[in-house]
């Protein structure tokens, strides 16, 4: 059944087709490493505590630098940055290839350079998020969100699939290397851009770029700090299901590595409905988020009661629907709602709350499943999940209250509360509306 045009808008875009392209391959190989680390390092020292610790060497500079990558993406041109980035992993790839192919006795040549890819991406990530921002118009950018959601996962399916068969064939070095001819796509793809068709986004201003007014500007908007301090609870508990599909698996459901892989699909799938739910919506808006949130966190909840296998894996086709479409949403109310001068670091900030959520719920989620079992685990973060978002849309709706009216004009801008006074010298708290959406949705509309 093909999908309705709407679902497909951003693709009437030149730039974005050849984005969207490079990005499908590019995820694809980078699953493609992801199981080959994990299967090397697992090869090597016969230890998941090996493979957790690759993962927590790959967040831990987005949580020490992502900051100042976000202060760099705000005052440098977005292109020669994702350019230098592209080929900096490429490289890195193609190290991990050689030393894969070595033999090496000791994992941490592989350590440093799944760290060196980390911090490349913690400095090189705001500016590829932005720069994913100028390849269409403003109006049109949550549905380039929810279409990367689909490409996403699209590219996780295709990537595990492939490097399953072609892990035997070729090893892990192979994988690497097939990771690092896929960044060359999208080398291509922005070199073929063109510059005329860019949506070009606002450049802060040197002297004023800096992390600290980032910084300043998330902690004096208080709608932005509610959705992040949300989203931190939802990333750390009401998602990581890896840790309680697993649990769920080989405890109550007893349905073993089989069954988990089956939940995992099962998973993998529901992401890309969401994606095709979010992106055939013409607005996503906050209040979307709160209702998906409050359903998903009861949803989780009841998983918990689930007594086999076939009713927990319906459960969570929904669940991960609604994950997708928690996180679209957020992404474009973080993004479209925040001033142009001020997005890469935006963007930074919520990348660090990804990372954080993802360092405290793995080990947490894992550690409850240990110790009153994944059952109960999945009752209890439920209700937690609920209760959040329950508190933070009281706190949405208070803040609502306080903020003026709309002006009754055709061409108001969206509903943005106040900024807080600007200390002297410091940058203005400009609320510049993005082209193409001062007639849209602000972050309080329904």
């Amino acid at each position: 059944m093909p999908l309705p045009a709407a679902t497909l808008r951003s693709l009437r875009h030149h730039n974005y087709r050849l984005w969207a392209g490079a990005d499908l391959v590019s995820v694809t190989g980078t699953w493609m490493q992801v199981l080959g680390v994990n299967w090397l390092i697992l090869s090597a020292t016969g230890s998941a505590t090996s493979v957790g610790l690759s993962l927590v060497l790959q967040a831990v500079p987005t949580l020490l630098l992502g900051l100042w990558g976000g202060s760099l993406a705000d005052r440098l041109p977005a292109r020669p940055v994702v350019l230098a980035t592209q080929v900096a992993q490429a490289a890195l790839a193609a190290l991990l290839a050689l030393a894969a192919a070595g033999a090496p006795g000791s994992v941490a040549p592989v350590y440093a350079l799944v760290f060196a890819s980390g911090v490349v991406n913690a400095i090189g990530g705001p500016a590829l998020g932005r720069f994913g921002a100028e390849v269409v118009p403003a109006r049109d950018l949550p549905n380039t969100f929810a279409l990367g959601s689909i490409i996403n996962s699209a590219g996780r399916i295709l990537g595990m699939s492939l490097a399953g068969a072609l892990l035997p064939l070729t090893g892990t070095a192979g994988l690497f290397l097939v990771n690092a001819l896929s960044f060359a796509a999208v080398i291509v793809a922005v070199l073929a851009m063109r510059a005329s068709e860019m949506h070009r986004l606002l450049r802060s201003e040197t002297d004023r770029g800096g992390v600290r007014a980032g910084l300043s500007y998330v902690l004096r908007t208080p709608w932005l700090v509610v959705l992040l301090v949300l989203a931190l609870i939802l990333g750390s508990l009401g998602r990581n299901y890896q840790v309680t599909m697993a649990a769920m698996s080989s405890g109550p459901l007893a349905a073993g590595a089989g069954g988990y892989g089956l939940l995992s699909t099962i998973f993998a799938i529901g992401t890309v409905i969401g994606g095709v739910i979010a992106a055939g919506r013409p607005r996503l808006t906050v209040a979307l988020l709160l209702v998906t949130a409050l359903l998903t966190g009861v949803g989780q909840s009841v998983s918990g009661f689930m007594p086999g296998l076939a009713a927990f894996g319906v459960l969570m086709l929904p669940i991960a629907a609604g994950a997708v479409i928690i996180d679209t949403t957020l992404a474009t109310r973080v993004q479209l709602d925040s001033p142009d001068h001020m997005r890469g670091r935006v963007i930074a900030v919520q990348g660090v709350v990804s990372a954080g959520a993802g360092a405290i719920g793995g080990p947490l989620l894992g550690l409850l499943c240990d110790i009153v079992g994944p059952r109960v685990t999945l009752q209890v973060t439920g209700v937690v999940v609920v209760l959040a978002t329950v508190a933070a849309g009281l706190a949405l709706a208070r803040l609502r209250g306080r903020a003026p009216a709309r002006p009754a004009l055709a061409h108001a801008a969206p509903l943005q509360l106040p900024p807080a006074p600007e200390p002297p010298g410091r940058e203005p708290a400009q609320q510049r509306v993005p082209a193409g959406v001062a007639s849209g949705a602000g972050p309080f509309d329904a």
